[in-house]
């Protein structure tokens, strides 16, 4: 029976058998950490694009009310799209909710207080 390095042939199998199953570990080990990784990197651009797109509908929320308080079509328009939503936890965020409108808006401030000109001083803003 022939030797490798004093070993006869069934123990340097054994020994190369042996050494493979431990790159084998130590790839499967190296696969592991890059996979977990790579799900890492995954719900990091998964948040980024939730916030970016919850920041998009705040915006064009903002800017659907403000168009609604000056224009009775944004109004109506809105009023049509909150007829349409139908989860009753969803109702029940707007409820007592008055859309703005500019009739709203136009009771509201005849509503206010007016005082005169010469009493009313510039809105000063906080300083930090």
């Amino acid at each position: 029976m022939p030797t490798v390095a004093g070993l006869n042939s069934h123990h340097s199998l054994e020994f190369v058998l042996m050494d493979y199953a431990k790159k084998r570990e130590a790839v499967l080990k190296k696969i592991a950490q890059e996979k977990a990784k790579l799900a890492a990197l995954d719900a990091r651009v998964n948040q980024s694009a939730r916030k970016l797109d919850t920041k998009r509908k705040v915006v064009l929320g903002g800017l659907l009310l403000d168009a609604a308080s000056k224009d009775d079509r944004f109004a109506r328009v809105l009023t049509a799209l909150l007829d349409r939503i139908v989860r009753d936890q969803d109702r029940k965020a707007f409820e007592g909710w008055q859309v703005p409108s500019p009739a709203l808006l136009s009771s509201a401030v005849s509503e206010a207080p007016q005082a005169s000109a010469e009493s009313q001083e510039p809105a000063q803003i906080p300083s930090p």
